[in-house]
């Protein structure tokens, strides 16, 4: 089942929620749709599902016209964040409740409950109520509950939210190995890039009831639309120059521009993450500020290692690799060189890469 959203708008009042969004969903396709609080992300899902309509556009499932659709018209299955479980139903009666509804005979109940069961990893539990479940438990009740009604397409409200960091990885990839065995077209709504990137086949980048951009979790990553989706897709380092005759002038350093020819200076910032900067004793040809070290951090699968320029009044923050970090042994206190070896420029409007 498809997806298609054509120039949806939103608004509550004198607030505009959303803003002429254009979506495409291929079939069995997990989309993610990520961004901050207040970007739309979820004003979308709700439209999407019909718990919410939209002030002007279309909604398609396949070739069907459902913008004014009641939400059981549309055949969603719906994973809250908070698991919405009725608490004093069993572990098989949430699950149950959706094919009750539909009327669906016992015996067809008992078989499609005890199958969910299984593909959620919950055989056995059938007799517990919500109370005596953990968080992850409770969210795969939810989402087995969900597909009891062999939904057509599957939407999930920051799904993981409300659990710990630890049991929040262990359901993201559990979710992506359930995607792969039932392929129902999903789509979910986050705030955690790592989520995102580690779960989908597309991320959406909203900001401000507006897509920045809609791509593969590399592609975002790689080549960030403008400078909103660099800066919150991750830590990065931020420096302000300027640009002019086929040259970009930033703190410290200077790289070739040709996308910018023109004699008259314009501002622009550029970013680069923090992976991205090479630490060295000795300056290198090139590009290269000098540095204090201020602080050392080798735990973790990087060394955090943040340093701060004195010329130029401002801090970077720089990851190393574990084997560069025990070559290096940086000390704080002690003066390095860092240089950026990607560096991502935006002007105004506009936005290049070097």
């Amino acid at each position: 089942m498809s997806i298609s959203i054509e120039h949806v708008s939103k608004h509550f009042g004198k607030f505009q929620a959303l803003t002429d969004i254009n979506l495409e969903v291929g079939s069995g396709e997990l989309v993610a749709l990520l961004g901050p609080s207040g970007s739309g992300k979820t004003t979308l899902l709700r439209i999407i599902a019909g718990l919410e309509t939209a002030n002007a556009g279309v909604v398609r499932y396949q070739d069907l016209d459902m913008t004014h659709s009641r939400p059981q018209e549309r055949q969603i299955g719906f994973v809250f964040q908070h698991y919405a479980l009725f608490r004093h139903m069993t572990v098989f009666e949430n699950v149950a409740f959706g094919m009750r509804i539909r009327k669906t005979p016992n015996v067809e109940v008992a078989k499609r409950v005890k199958e969910l069961l299984h593909l959620v990893r919950l055989e056995g539990l059938e007799k517990r109520y919500p109370a005596q479940l953990s968080g992850g438990q409770r969210q795969r009740v939810a989402l087995a509950r969900a597909l009891g009604v062999q939904p057509r397409v599957l939407l999930l409200d920051e799904p993981f939210g409300a659990l710990d960091a630890k049991v929040r990885a262990e359901l993201r990839q559990w979710l992506r190995q359930l995607h792969d065995q039932m392929h129902v077209t999903t789509i979910f709504v986050t705030h955690d890039q790592e989520e995102a990137f580690e779960v989908a086949d597309k991320v959406v980048v909203m900001q401000g009831g507006k897509i920045e951009q809609l791509g593969t979790p590399q592609e975002v990553f790689d080549h960030p639309a403008n400078a909103f989706v660099m800066d919150f897709l991750g830590n990065v380092n931020v420096f302000h120059g300027r640009m002019q005759s086929g040259k970009v002038h930033l703190p410290g350093f200077e790289m070739a521009y040709p996308e910018y020819d023109h004699d008259v200076a314009q501002t622009a910032t550029a970013y680069v993450r923090p992976h991205e900067v090479d630490l060295d004793r000795v300056a290198p040809n090139g590009a290269a500020m000098q540095v204090k070290v201020l602080q050392v951090h080798p735990a973790g699968s990087v060394a955090k290692v943040r340093v701060q320029s004195e010329e130029f009044g401002m801090a970077l923050n720089i990851e190393l690799s574990l084997d560069r970090y025990s070559e290096l042994r940086p000390k704080q206190g002690e003066f390095l060189f860092a240089s950026p070896r990607k560096v991502r420029v935006f002007k105004p409007a506009d936005d290049y890469v070097i």
